[in-house]
């Protein structure tokens, strides 16, 4: 073959050819596995994020009524420890519907700068430390540790629907019911187990603050979710925030943060002065701390019954109204009946005061994204929270003054008639889409 004649194999391979299947060499070998293992681990990851979040869920509500009705059984005792006179009597069992219009105030404020998580765990600790103080056996130490603990709470409250919002926009009703169930059963464990536990530590403070343990554990859970959270960005410039002035010019807002406010008064006054009302009949206080055990824990099945219920605009109407007709009938019974029917008023209660979980649906579907919820939820909670007050704060005032309990209890019936006429107002011609249009037109 003359030397002009290139050999038959070198116009199939470019000079570069070696250079390009040596770097090409080496991607088919571990792309093929790189790509699955990436995959995995964010799937892992994700679901991981999901269970861990519905755990967190779960022992935060266990939290958000514990450090309160774990006092109400224990105030006649408390009293007789630590000798304080009616007005600490009265002020005591204020403190947390005062606490929470403040403090709950600040959470939007919180959440745009730490994030909704962050802001979660912080609230935690804060609870912790402020159940924590209660042991020491000091009246100051005493309001100290329940407005600290209280602080905690109110953030939460304002802070779970966002969160909910946030990380289970397909699952607000469920994981609502999640939230308010675990709120109702750490609710009747504290109620029941308050004297009990104050009895075996020997004093009632200390009962007081051995619930600051589940709040520690409720933080050490949360720590991961907090060190993932990111701080939420900026709203676009077409889709500002809602102020809380822009919430409360708006119908629907009035509405809600009216509802919100008789639901907390009826809620509070009964959970802080049942167990004392019985016991000034002449129930035992371990049973008064049962019965109002009891009351709370009427309101988990009864939950589970409402939320389907109210997944239909009619079927929320529906819901509010079997709510309000409870609950008056239970006010009603608990004024009329003898202290032998005491149980069947409670029972009524525990089934009237199962609208919490239906006002907090219509807060998590209100508004068109988290930050326009956690608007909503501070505006309804602030304000609700603040007027609520009166409600445990009044029903003491008015026994001291009275020396019954016949007065305050047809007032708070009074507040029951309110809420039903402001059930039927909010779910009159409700919108598809709670909190759309009109809250954005007053934002715009």
């Amino acid at each position: 073959m003359p030397p002009s004649t290139p050999p038959p194999a070198t116009p199939a391979l470019p000079p570069h050819a070696p250079a390009a299947e040596h770097a090409a060499g080496p991607a088919p070998e571990h792309a093929p596995e790189t790509a699955p293992e990436q995959a995995l681990e964010a799937v892992v990851r994700t679901r991981f994020v999901v269970v861990l979040g519905v755990v967190a869920v779960v022992l935060v509500g266990l939290n958000l009524r514990a450090g309160i009705a774990s006092a109400a059984a224990l105030f006649h005792d408390l009293q007789a420890v630590l000798g304080y006179g009616p007005l600490v009597a009265a002020v005591l069992p204020s403190i947390p519907t005062l606490t929470f219009a403040f403090a709950g105030a600040a959470t939007s404020w919180l959440v745009r700068r730490m994030g909704v998580e962050r802001t979660i765990l912080l609230a935690l600790v804060i609870l912790a430390a402020g159940l924590a103080v209660r042991a020491v056996p000091s009246v100051g130490m005493l309001l100290l540790g329940t407005v600290a603990g209280m602080c905690g709470i109110a953030l939460c409250n304002v802070a779970m629907p966002s969160f909910i919002r946030e990380h289970y926009a397909h699952r607000t009703s469920l994981l609502t019911g999640t939230y308010t169930i675990t709120m109702s059963l750490g609710a009747t464990a504290a109620s029941a187990l308050g004297v009990p536990l104050a009895l075996q530590l020997d004093s009632p403070t200390l009962g007081l603050a051995a619930w600051s343990l589940l709040a520690a554990v409720s933080a050490l859970v949360f720590i991961p979710l907090a060190l993932g959270g990111r701080r939420p960005p900026e709203p676009a410039e077409g889709s500002p925030g809602l102020s809380p002035m822009q919430v409360l010019r708006t119908r629907r807002g009035l509405l809600i943060a009216g509802l919100f406010t008789v639901q907390a008064l009826l809620a509070y006054s009964l959970i802080s002065w049942l167990p004392v009302i019985l016991i000034s009949r002449g129930m035992d206080p371990a049973l008064a701390g049962l019965l109002l055990a009891g009351m709370q824990l009427v309101t988990i099945p009864f939950t589970l019954i409402l939320l389907p219920l109210a997944a239909r605009p009619s079927g929320l109407r529906w819901a509010f109204m079997l709510c309000c007709g409870t609950v008056m009938a239970g006010l009603a019974g608990l004024a009329l009946l003898p202290l032998s029917s005491s149980m069947l008023a409670v029972l009524f209660l525990g089934l009237g005061i199962s609208v919490f979980p239906l006002v907090l649906v219509v807060i998590s579907r209100s508004g068109q994204n988290a930050a326009e919820t956690t608007a909503i939820s501070t505006v309804a909670q602030s304000v609700g929270y603040l007027v609520a007050t009166a409600g445990p704060f009044g029903v003491g005032l008015l026994h001291s003054l009275t020396g019954a309990w016949g007065v305050p209890l047809w007032l708070l019936f009074a507040v029951a008639v309110a809420q039903l006429l402001l059930c039927l107002a909010l779910t009159a011609g409700a919108p598809r889409h709670p909190g759309g249009r009109r809250l954005r037109r007053v934002a715009a």
